[in-house]
């Protein structure tokens, strides 16, 4: 039988959705996209269940979009279908989303954390948008994102240099809202889940929909923009070019075409 790319799991009120690719690094396909749309819709839909975790398998939160998804087609699946990147981006929530980010959280991955409603970080987290060393743009909303919940300057600096930033420096930003030692991410994450879903239902989404009312009214008359940068890029010399020098690992020859 074939194995699921997302697992679903309960305990009481918190639902565990788990990127469970471990030997792609959690990195996003179709498959996984369309089990994301899938996990989220009933974790909306099940009246008993209050808050969620989203977590990887593995050495890993997420390393981003599948290359190999990406050689195969299935860039309009996960990257422009329902939901946005991974079907988690775009998509409409009223239920509290918590990320709990281990290892790395890359690229993708880092969007997938920034969509999410909170992040809880294990110490030696990293953390990164390095599109623009590959000669693309952070399209599934990170560019976006990450300056709406950082200064726009440091956000800019993170988004422009493509360089990574580890769970100390992300915690100084007031990137995520709790950090755990090594390995204790799940209980961490865990932990303020259920100091959440003990609280009153309805007022716990109403609070999640004023405390994202600035984000609602920014972001979504940009997602047409984004999505058209972001096919523009992709099909520059400079996004093939920076694709074929990472794995060729040597310096990319930019052309600004």
């Amino acid at each position: 039988m074939t194995a699921l790319p997302l697992r679903f799991e309960t305990r009481g009120a918190i639902a565990i959705l788990t990127l469970d690719r471990p030997d792609r690094r959690n990195a996003i396909d179709a498959a996984t996209t369309a089990a994301m749309t899938d996990a989220l819709a009933r974790f909306e839909a099940d009246p008993d269940l209050r808050v969620a975790v989203l977590r990887g398998e593995g050495p890993v939160f997420c390393a981003g979009m599948d290359l190999a998804a990406f050689a195969d087609g299935q860039v309009e699946a996960v990257l422009f279908g329902p939901g946005g990147f991974a079907g988690l981006t775009e998509a409409a929530r009223t239920k509290p989303l918590i990320a709990a980010v281990h290892g790395a959280a890359l690229a993708g991955g880092f969007e997938l954390a920034l969509a999410c409603d909170l992040i809880v970080a294990e110490e030696g987290a990293r953390f990164g948008l390095p599109e623009v060393m590959r000669g693309l743009v952070a399209g599934g909303g990170g560019a976006a994102r990450l300056a709406s919940v950082i200064a726009p300057g440091r956000a800019r600096e993170i988004i422009l240099t493509g360089r990574m930033i580890d769970t100390a420096e992300a915690w100084d930003l007031g990137l995520i809202a709790r950090r755990a030692p090594e390995g204790g991410v799940l209980d961490a994450a865990l932990a303020l889940a259920q100091e959440i879903a003990r609280n009153a239902p309805l007022a716990v989404s109403a609070s999640l929909g004023l405390s994202r009312a600035a984000e609602r009214a920014g972001l979504p008359p940009l997602w047409a923009e984004n999505a058209a940068t972001l096919r523009q890029i992709m099909a520059s010399e400079d996004a093939t070019e920076g694709a074929r020098a990472f794995l060729e690992r040597r310096p990319p020859r930019w052309q600004g075409r």
